[in-house]
């Protein structure tokens, strides 16, 4: 039966007990606002683990955005019952679910943390120029998470995928023994990468967000006969250009901030397909949708 703990003490105890019986114990680090994509992480770690650690805290160190921290959904409630309802009703081999629903200052007893990670180039394209801080932001409460839990398996979804280039830094550089686990976008029946900042799209934009999507999709099919910078620019223009050629309201119009087509492991930018390692190129995007901010990602 899954069990609300809010106290990182009990948390620490749970998971000290738990090491005793040399249980297996996976983490799954959310925001809450929870949907299908954030249920796919838990149901895996579930199957995995014997005990699993849920963490629904929304993380006011990684936003450089007061804005964006302040609209941040947040629906304790509901996750808490999504998670319960998952829980039940699916085959598993954990015995033991526990859902950390941590307050700020129970995460940073002493205040705003004073540590600040630096991950070199893999911070410095993409994300890391545009949201000063964000990884350290994520990395910093990650590790702490780590602390707390001690897991053996981490699990992250590929949405974020800077952010696990980010995390594999991470466990490099404090040398801890937990698996990084990345796991596949979930998407809507109409393709668009679920995430919690979907809800504050209106209607009409969210009838329109699938469209990145199936512009990456194309891009990935164009990568067989084009160069990289051809299909860069083509994602580009194809989203900016979308509400004129699909006459679409003036206030109502995509706002690619980059696309990225780059190493899948180092994720530098590569400027010729034969340049991508052994794991290939994916091609990152974010884009601004009334007034929401949009990522995904397309492998090639």
């Amino acid at each position: 039966m899954m069990k609300q703990i809010q106290k990182a003490a009990d948390l620490q105890a749970a998971v000290s007990e738990a090491k005793k019986q040399n249980l297996s114990i996976g983490l799954v680090p959310t925001m809450g606002a929870l949907h299908e994509g954030h249920l796919s992480l838990i149901e895996r770690a579930l199957k995995e683990n014997d005990l699993v650690v849920v963490s629904l805290f929304v993380n006011p160190i990684q936003f450089n955005n007061k804005e964006d921290l302040e609209k941040y959904p947040r629906t304790i409630e509901a996750d808490l019952a999504l998670i319960q309802k998952l829980e039940s009703s699916i085959e598993k081999k954990a015995t033991g679910l526990l859902a950390f629903t941590p307050t700020v200052d129970e995460m940073y007893p002493q205040g705003e943390p004073k540590e600040v990670y630096h991950f070199g180039p893999v911070e410095e394209v993409m994300e890391g120029p545009r949201r000063p801080g964000h990884f350290s932001g994520v990395a910093v409460v990650v590790r702490r998470l780590f602390d707390l839990a001690q897991p053996t398996r981490a699990y992250f979804g590929e949405k974020d995928y800077q952010q696990i280039a980010v995390i594999r830094s991470l466990l490099e550089q404090i040398k801890y023994p937990i698996e990084l686990v990345p796991c596949p976008i979930v998407r809507a029946d109409d393709g668009l990468a679920l995430s919690s900042r979907n809800m504050r799209l209106s209607p009409a934009a969210r009838k329109m967000a699938p469209a990145i999507n199936a512009t990456l999709e194309q891009a990935a099919e164009m990568a067989e006969f084009e160069e990289v910078d051809d299909v860069k620019e083509w994602v580009l223009d194809t989203l900016a250009s979308f509400h004129e050629v699909n006459e679409c309201p003036d206030d109502l119009r995509f706002e690619p901030e980059y696309f990225e087509i780059v190493d899948a492991r180092t994720l530098q930018p590569i400027a010729d397909w034969d340049e991508a390692g052994d794991l290939g190129a994916v091609g990152c995007i974010a884009v601004w949708l009334d007034g929401v901010r949009l990522i995904d990602i397309v492998k090639f």
